[in-house]
């Protein structure tokens, strides 16, 4: 165990015995001895909502947010290895539960903010038209091309893709002709760009790319909700606190659902 996690999991056990108060405290109120930004790592597939939450956010409390956008999974590993990350917001609950089961998140603080959904993507000029069912012809859609996907064997996006697949019995014949890449964005450039025909990402990436366009959605039911969890890591300041309650407030959910989030109820199931 490093020092720094160990740091981090003390300064966590305070936040976690005080959080219920800070909860209470404005955001603007609640660290007057320091002017250093709150510095959030989020899922990639966050990046043009939460800067214009954030920007909301700094707008009524004058905190300044700086945001970190990359898969969930590089995320985890950099706060667990000490990256000075003050809120994790991550797109899947098991990137999250691993800093959970380290201690490495303030105990109290963690919720379940939005949902999404996932989609299967081509190019806004593209002529193929695809439904998604048990058993579709995704192979041979794809023609010579490759198929872009976050990597599956570890970021959120990748393993949702690879999960509704299976489910619907087409994975064997288009796992050898992934175009892996390391998060959801990338793989939604890769279809911008016209350098895979075909592409699974998020709802939300799908709509705020116009270069692409959305096929079809996949069934909820094959694959597990997307759902995105956000909660204060150990070394969190306390506008943290702040922060994570205009997440979850109605600001902030006008704002994610503009941009093709579910929030709410509907974003806790």
């Amino acid at each position: 165990m490093t020092t720094g996690r160990t740091a981090h999991r003390a300064v966590g056990a305070l936040l976690g015995a005080v959080w219920p108060l800070l909860q209470g405290v404005p955001a603007q109120a609640a660290d007057p001895l320091t002017s250093r930004p709150l510095v959030v790592f989020a899922a990639a597939s966050l990046t043009e909502a939460l800067d214009a939450v954030d920007k909301a956010f700094t707008a009524q409390t004058h905190v300044e947010v700086r945001a970190s956008y990359a898969a969930s999974s590089v995320l985890a590993k950099q706060i667990e290895s000490g990256a000075p990350a003050d809120v994790f917001f991550s797109a899947d609950q098991e990137w999250m539960d691993y800093l959970q089961r380290r201690a490495l998140l303030v105990a109290g603080s963690r919720s379940n903010v939005l949902r999404n959904e996932l989609v299967l993507i081509a190019a806004a000029d593209s002529a193929l038209q695809l439904k998604i069912a048990p058993g579709f012809p995704l192979a041979g859609a794809l023609g010579e091309g490759r198929l872009a996907s976050a990597d599956p064997d570890s970021v959120p996006a990748g393993l949702y893709a690879r999960a509704a697949l299976t489910k619907l019995g087409v994975w064997d014949s288009v796992q050898s002709r992934l175009a892996r890449a390391e998060n959801v964005r990338t793989a939604l450039a890769y279809v911008a760009r016209g350098e895979a025909p075909l592409g699974i990402v998020y709802r939300t990436d799908g709509l705020a790319e116009r270069r692409v366009r959305i096929l079809d959605v996949f069934p909820a039911d094959s694959h597990p909700p997307i759902i995105y969890p956000a909660a204060a890591t150990g070394r969190a300041h306390w506008a943290a606190a702040g922060y994570l309650q205009f997440l979850n407030g109605p600001a902030a959910s006008q704002i994610f659902r503009r941009y093709g989030f579910v929030t709410g109820e509907n974003a806790h199931e």
